[in-house]
This record gives C-alpha cells, sequence and structure tokens, in this order.
C-alpha cells in the first residue's frame, strides 16, 4: 500500500495515544504492525479476520481527516422503532394498569399478551423476546412468587396471597 508511505510510526504511535475504544486501537495497532513489516495476511490472522477487513482498515487510513477520526466507525442509530414516542409512552401508562383497566381479559401482563395488544391497539408485529424488553423499559419486572415466612403476620400473607392470585406470577411494576 503505498499511500502509507507518506504516514510514520510516530504519526500513527501519537494517533494510538488519542483513540479511544477497541476498534480503533486494533485499526491503528494493525497499520503500526504493518509500517513494521507485517504482512496484510499476518494480521488477518492475528485478528481473526479476513485480508479484506485488513486492507480496509489501512485504507481508512488514507486520507486528509485526523487518524483519530478516520479509524473511529461513525455512529448508527439502528432500527427505527415501530411505536412512535407517543404510543410508545401511552403503551408504558397502559402496562402500569391492570390488563382488566385497559380493556384486556387477563389477571397480569405477559409478553404474549403485550404482543397481542400490540397488534390490536397500535396495529404492529413484535416478537415475545421485543416484548420483554418493551415490559422492562416500562420498569416492570417478571415477578416469581416466592415463599412468605411463616412467622409473617397473617394480613400481609393474605395481601400477598391475593396479590400472587391477581397476578399469576406475571409482570408487575415494580
Amino acid at each position: 500500500m503505498d499511500h502509507l508511505d507518506e504516514i510514520s510510526i510516530g504519526e500513527l504511535q501519537d494517533a494510538l495515544d488519542n483513540v479511544e475504544g477497541k476498534k480503533p486501537t486494533q485499526r491503528l495497532l494493525a497499520a503500526i504492525a504493518y509500517k513494521n513489516g507485517v504482512t496484510q495476511t499476518e494480521l488477518a490472522e492475528w485478528h481473526n479476520t479476513g485480508r479484506r477487513t485488513i486492507h480496509s482498515w489501512l485504507k481508512r487510513l488514507d486520507t486528509d481527516e485526523p487518524f483519530e477520526e478516520a479509524v473511529t466507525d461513525v455512529h448508527r442509530s439502528g432500527r427505527k422503532r415501530k411505536l412512535s414516542e407517543k404510543e410508545q409512552q401511552e403503551f408504558e401508562e397502559a402496562v402500569h394498569e391492570s390488563p382488566e383497566e385497559v380493556g384486556v381479559n387477563a389477571p397480569a401482563w405477559t409478553p404474549a399478551l403485550v404482543q397481542q395488544y400490540l397488534e390490536e391497539t397500535y396495529d404492529v408485529e413484535y416478537s415475545i423476546p421485543s416484548c420483554r424488553r418493551l415490559l422492562k423499559e416500562a420498569g416492570l419486572s417478571y415477578q416469581k412468587p416466592r415463599r412468605t415466612a411463616a412467622e409473617a403476620d397473617e394480613d400481609e400473607q393474605e395481601e400477598f396471597h391475593d396479590k400472587l392470585k391477581k397476578s399469576g406470577g406475571r409482570w408487575t411494576p415494580q
């Protein structure tokens, strides 16, 4: 790669001192090793990747921008949410109520129930794992029934058993 001929190892080492993150560090270390005579094939083996990847890492340095920026990936926002912010807020308010209060005949929220609710209410499809994530993001946690200590107050035991029957050991507000 002829374009690395114009870059000194010192410049690469200075850039290495100023970068954060595994990938940018790895890319600069590969460039330094390449400048020291290590082949792209050897670098690919060292980094458990392909020669094309190493070539791309080295080619990134053929730019006018600072090396620190050249070896850093641009931010990727990910997939757009299926629910708008307003719908997300409405959903979160709904799951903080019992399903019966929002017109669903069930004792407690479950991922499958959330999946059905989202489909019927907002006409969007979510997988069961995504519904679990939405429940967690809404501030709910999965509750499992636990034994009540024998010395607990009788009223507290009754309240616990009533709550347990109502929720069926499912998702409830924290």
